[in-house]
Parts: C-alpha cells; sequence; structure tokens
C-alpha cells in the first residue's frame, strides 16, 4: 500500500489563508453593490460639499431645487419646498413620523438622502388629498380621533393608507405590523386601527353596492 503524502498544515496558513478568502468576499460584495448602482445619477462623479441643481418628483409634479448632496429628503420637503405636512421628530429612523412614499412604497424621509430620491416618484402627506377633498384615511382619523399631538399624524396616515393600497381587506393584525415602526407617545394606536379598519370595511361596503347595481342591470 503507498504511502499518503503528508500535507504540511499550520495554524499561520489557515489564518493566512481564512483572510484572504474574507477580504476577497468583501471585495465581491463591493463589486456587486458598484455594479447594483451602475445606473444611479450620480455613480459616476463626485459631487459635494456645494450645492447643486436636482428634480425631484413630488406629488405629480416636478420640482427643480438647488441642495447639498447631505440634504436629507425631509430636510428638502420642508426647508426647500415648504412641504412641511412631513414631520421631523426623531431624525434618525426611530419612530417613522416622517414616512412618505418612495414609488408607492413607505420609506423614512429622514434616512434618505434627496439625490437618492431623483428619479423617483415621491408621494408626501400633501399629495393623498384631493384639493379640500380628505383622502379616506385622513377622514378616518378625523372621525375616529386617531391624533392627539399630532407629530406622528402625518406618517401614520400613510403608513395606513400604503397598507390598504396593498391590502384592500387588512386585518387587525395587519393593521398592527402595518404601522409598527411608527411611534405615538400619545397612545392612540388603538384609534388608529379603528379608522384604518373603517376605511377598509366602507371600501367593501362600496364594492358590494357597485356589483348589486352591475349585477341588476346585466
Amino acid at each position: 500500500m503507498a504511502d499518503i503524502p503528508k500535507t504540511k498544515f499550520s495554524r499561520r496558513g489557515f489564518l493566512k489563508g481564512a483572510s484572504v478568502s474574507a477580504a476577497t468576499t468583501v471585495i465581491e460584495s463591493a463589486s456587486a453593490l458598484a455594479r447594483e448602482t451602475k445606473d444611479s445619477l450620480y455613480h459616476d462623479r463626485s459631487v459635494g460639499p456645494d450645492p447643486l441643481a436636482v428634480k425631484l418628483f413630488i406629488n405629480g409634479h416636478e420640482h427643480s431645487v438647488m441642495i447639498e448632496p447631505r440634504y436629507t429628503l425631509a430636510e428638502t420637503l420642508r426647508d426647500n419646498l415648504g412641504l412641511t405636512g412631513t414631520k421631523v421628530v426623531c431624525d434618525r429612523g426611530s419612530c417613522s413620523a416622517c414616512t412618505i412614499w418612495i414609488d408607492k412604497t413607505p420609506a423614512l424621509a429622514c434616512m434618505t438622502l434627496a439625490i437618492d430620491a431623483v428619479g423617483r416618484q415621491i408621494t408626501t402627506i400633501e399629495g393623498l388629498s384631493h384639493g379640500d377633498t380628505m383622502h379616506p384615511v385622513q377622514a378616518a382619523f378625523v372621525k375616529h380621533d386617531a391624533m392627539q399631538c399630532g407629530f406622528c399624524t402625518p406618517g401614520m396616515v400613510m403608513s395606513c393608507a400604503a397598507l390598504l393600497e396593498r391590502n384592500p381587506n387588512p386585518h387587525l393584525d395587519d393593521v398592527k405590523h402595518a404601522v409598527s415602526g411608527n411611534l405615538c407617545r400619545c397612545g392612540t394606536y388603538p384609534k388608529v386601527f379603528a379608522a384604518t379598519l373603517d376605511v377598509a370595511e366602507q371600501r367593501r361596503q362600496t364594492a358590494g353596492l357597485v356589483s348589486l347595481v352591475v349585477g341588476r342591470e346585466a
């Protein structure tokens, strides 16, 4: 039986090999991230610290604004565009009072750079209503007295309205999950739940009446 050749193996060699593998993994991850962002507007050049001109599509309208690259979307909405419905409370992504929609998906405006929202569809609390007509969720919040101090209210409304956009028939647990990141220091959660479920019920009743009328006309 032939002798099996011995392989030299040391702790130092093992650690060296492991470190190389780890470094390779990090580099590959960084390269993958770079490839994912290659179509970004600002990927191929450095920007700042001076202000630059950007165009943001907000509530169905295009807005041109001069901002520094470090400006958050919340700062830009409030300080540059006068859209103060978006509230800044914690300013660190903990309370969700600044919730807006980016391409119909809830996002935190205080944690999003404005330049990262270029080319995206941005919706704020001002964009939910139509003139003097409130969004059904806004009206339900008034009906159920689902606000007290009001600081969390815009973010709550945005989260609840987003839920109804993707799930027209939510259960209580669905509403709780939708606002699980929204902090209300006044504790109006039960009324927020009731308001959201009320809108869902009203929509079901309306859909039922429409179906009944269509059935009779058929």
